[in-house]
């Protein structure tokens, strides 16, 4: 997938640029697992985030996966969706 995607930050105004490698959907909640480096063969960060924005706002609304039960549910999804892709917590 690796789209590229722009946060801004709302406590710092800071404007981030993630890479999204995939996308899912679990109870009506849309995640993203995203990383800040486009190659795809080296190791790096990535991170889960869901997004709270209600459908007719016009832009999303994201926020860290934080909750270890929720992280490792949905990592275990991605884990699944990706399977020639090591993710480790």
């Amino acid at each position: 997938m690796n789209e590229k995607i722009k946060f801004t930050d709302s406590i710092t105004g800071e404007e981030i640029e993630m890479f999204v490698i995939e996308q899912t959907r679990v109870n009506n909640m849309e995640y993203l697992l995203v990383t800040e480096s486009e190659d795809d063969g080296e190791e790096a960060e990535a991170y889960i985030l869901k997004d709270l924005s209600c459908p007719e706002e016009e832009e999303a609304v994201y926020e860290f996966v934080e909750d270890d039960a929720e992280l490792k549910y949905v990592s275990d999804i991605f884990a699944e969706l990706l399977e020639d892709t090591e993710i480790t917590r």
